[in-house]
């Protein structure tokens, strides 16, 4: 399977860019991904990968960076999405509508490019080759401004996403929060989608989060559970994808899912034991 381990290595040396910018991913993923899950914009995430996918699709139709095309869509969409959506339904009916719109514009996009059938499969599925020297700067500097961003509006975001009504009264600007945090996540989702592909990008923003939430409740161990399971998911992956023959995004996802799977059956065993525990149902029913 790995031909050797200096044939490995050499591999592992030709894709170090991808694997610099996946850890990264990894991190600031699985960091904003508690946010989304706490806001319930999971939907969002497919949505905008939707329309960061026509966006790199019309790149590489026009011959321009992908990366730039991705962003381009990916704030564009969670514009529309933060601007727009405002309640829940109102979001949900919005996503529900960029979706089919976004997947459509990138077919349109793709049936029309005549290069390398490689480069429109790598859009929808990954690619762990598709970072070069150029791109993995602006891949670093994009998700150290998500970092940044989130670190810089942590607190009132938090507050917002926990209970929003508690911080509309209490004069958080909740709309531009709400509206900060879209983009944000918009410009992660662009560089998801460059690396895992817009098809499975929740797999990095939504599952980690998903996971961490299963084994840890405090304000910074769910953050920091949630950035280590990106991690390991983002990296994993793109390790074991150099030594087969299949895409990145399989492994990725996969690892993903078996952190998931882990976490929920660990805080099934936690709930049956703290059930259990003599005065667990009085004490439940006294709070």
């Amino acid at each position: 399977m790995f031909g050797g381990l200096p044939v490995y290595g050499e591999i592992l040396a030709l894709v170090s860019n991808s694997v610099w910018a996946g850890a990264i991913l990894g991190l600031v993923g699985g960091l904003v991904g508690v946010f989304v899950i706490q806001r319930d914009m999971a939907f969002a995430v497919h949505g905008i990968s939707e329309l960061s996918f026509a966006g790199a699709a019309a790149a590489l139709l026009i011959g321009v960076d992908v990366v730039t095309g991705s962003i381009v869509g990916s704030l564009i969409a969670a514009a529309l999405i933060g601007w727009l959506g405002a309640r829940a339904r109102d979001r949900n009916s919005i996503i529900g509508v960029l979706m089919p719109f976004g997947l459509g514009l990138g077919i349109l996009f793709l049936s029309l490019y005549n290069g390398r059938s490689a480069n429109r499969f790598s859009l929808l599925t990954g690619q762990i080759v598709s970072v070069q020297t150029g791109q993995l700067g602006w891949l670093i500097g994009i998700s150290l401004v998500v970092l940044l961003g989130i670190l810089f509006i942590w607190r009132p975001l938090r507050f917002d996403s926990l209970d929003p009504q508690s911080a509309a009264a209490r004069g958080v600007p909740t709309t531009a929060i709400s509206l900060g945090f879209m983009l944000l996540l918009g410009l992660i989702v662009a560089v998801a989608v460059h690396i895992i592909g817009a098809l499975l990008v929740m797999a990095l923003l939504v599952t980690p989060a998903a996971a961490a939430m299963r084994v840890a409740t405090g304000p910074l161990s769910v953050p920091l559970l949630s950035a280590a399971f990106g991690f390991v998911s983002a990296v994993g992956g793109i390790l074991l994808a150099i030594a087969g023959t299949l895409p990145v995004s399989p492994y990725i996802t996969t690892i993903s899912f078996l952190i998931y799977v882990v976490c929920r059956v660990i805080g099934a065993r936690r709930g049956r034991v703290t059930r259990s525990k003599p005065g667990a149902k009085s004490t439940l029913a006294a709070a």
